[in-house]
């Protein structure tokens, strides 16, 4: 199966999973309506993609991956509408549509942020076809990957970094947490689910590291070669916030220098898992050509 077809039929399940998760919940109108409005909003799914493709490609199918991509896809959608809050980057378009906040207000904004987040550790946790053990580890890392040793933290240290000339290797630093550490976590969990081995599992994490810098570099590439309509929000953002970014930093033919590096490390590590690993192929060459 290529990816065209695996997205055409795995994108509406977890739109669907999305949407039947916030419907079950007993919550405030206001509350519920805003949740629900920034994970129907559209979006690439990449990271729940990523998720279902490792399943696949070890060897099949899991009956609660799909619960688990959507409780990956519940994460990021709170970080971005965190992200888009006055308070941090001052966003007013996301996937095309006002930011959260500029429909509900700040505070149900952040609740509903709140609330996303909180329900994808129990989402993960009443999974029905996942031993106790690998539940533990799914949740442990989702702990770290999504907090402060790893998005949160990440997210800490680009504010810190606005107004500031970051090192490469401390711009690198920002990303593997920021963008880095939850992709990698979707990769991983794909492979707990998928019954990885140790070995397979450190092949996938080394995939992970070097597509989250790619997905990154290629964020900052299209900040600057981007516009608004094409992007779903505001382009140029990077430098008017003076962050410093990977064509700020090396140039941006350097920069995409840079991106195609990452990318054929990522394709080396699946690679040396043998067998066929097309999916995953085909997922890093949209990562490194995506125009949004």
């Amino acid at each position: 199966m290529n990816l065209t077809t695996f997205r055409e039929v795995n994108e509406p399940l977890i739109q669907n999973e999305l949407a039947s998760l916030i419907k079950q919940l007993e919550i405030p109108a206001s509350l519920k309506d805003s949740m629900d409005y920034s994970l129907q909003a559209g979006g690439k799914r990449i990271r729940p993609i990523l998720l279902l493709a490792v399943v696949h490609e070890l060897g099949g199918s899991h009956p609660d991956a799909i619960k688990v991509a959507a409780a990956i896809e519940m994460i990021h959608t709170y970080s971005l509408i965190h992200d888009d809050l006055p308070s941090m980057d001052n966003d007013d378009l996301r996937r095309g549509m006002p930011t959260n906040h500029k429909v509900y207000g700040e505070a149900v904004a952040i609740l509903a942020g709140d609330a996303l987040l909180t329900y994808s550790f129990g989402v993960v946790a009443r999974l029905q076809h996942v031993s106790s053990d690998d539940k533990i580890r799914l949740i442990d890392l989702m702990s770290v990957s999504a907090g402060a040793e790893g998005m949160v933290g990440g997210q800490v240290l680009d504010i810190e970094g606005e107004e500031k000339k970051l090192s490469l290797e401390e711009l690198e630093q920002v990303h593997r947490l920021k963008t880095g550490a939850l992709l990698t976590y979707s990769i991983l969990a794909g492979a707990i689910l998928g019954g990885a081995t140790p070995e397979q599992i450190l092949a996938f994490s080394k995939f992970g590291e070097h597509i989250g810098l790619a997905f990154q570099i290629q964020d900052d590439i299209l900040d600057v070669t981007g516009t608004s309509q094409e992007l779903g929000k505001t382009a140029g953002k990077d430098e008017s916030s003076e962050k410093s970014t990977y064509p700020g930093l090396l140039t941006l033919p350097k920069a995409k220098e840079k991106l195609d590096y990452h990318a054929s490390e990522a394709l080396s590590a699946i690679r040396s898992l043998g067998g066929n690993m097309q999916l995953l192929e085909e997922l890093t060459a949209l990562i490194v050509k995506r125009k949004n």
